[in-house]
């Protein structure tokens, strides 16, 4: 088994980082309406600084073992994944089938990313 630290594992959790503070950056003002917009895009870009400070690093170590598409893949699904758990939980917006089925077809492109094709 891998060490958790481990060139495989590294970018995942980094990943999941960055894209906690991107989901905020870009969806977080939404409780927020009232707030002056150019005051929501500095707060937004401050908190997206601390989204690059994980992604580049988890991009950078990842590529030892992952290809750009792989890394690609991973990042768009990991995106679904904070995402939905970021609006159901945090913007209190309910998700439906439509959604799942949506976000299951997703997860079928990033099956054929990952998997080793012979011919």
């Amino acid at each position: 088994m891998p060490h958790p630290l481990s060139p495989q594992v590294l970018p995942i959790l980094l990943l999941f980082a960055s894209n906690v503070f991107m989901t905020f950056a870009w969806y977080g003002h939404l409780k927020f309406k009232g707030v002056a917009l150019p005051l929501v895009i500095l707060a937004s870009w401050g908190i997206a600084l601390f989204e690059y400070c994980l992604a580049v690093p988890a991009n950078r170590i990842g590529n030892a073992v992952y290809s750009a598409a792989e890394l690609k893949t991973m990042q768009e699904v990991i995106t679904l994944v904070v995402f939905a758990g970021f609006s159901v939980v945090y913007l209190k917006e309910p998700l439906g089938w439509n959604h799942a089925v949506g976000f299951a077809l997703i997860a079928g492109g990033a099956f054929f990313i990952f998997h080793e094709w012979s011919g």
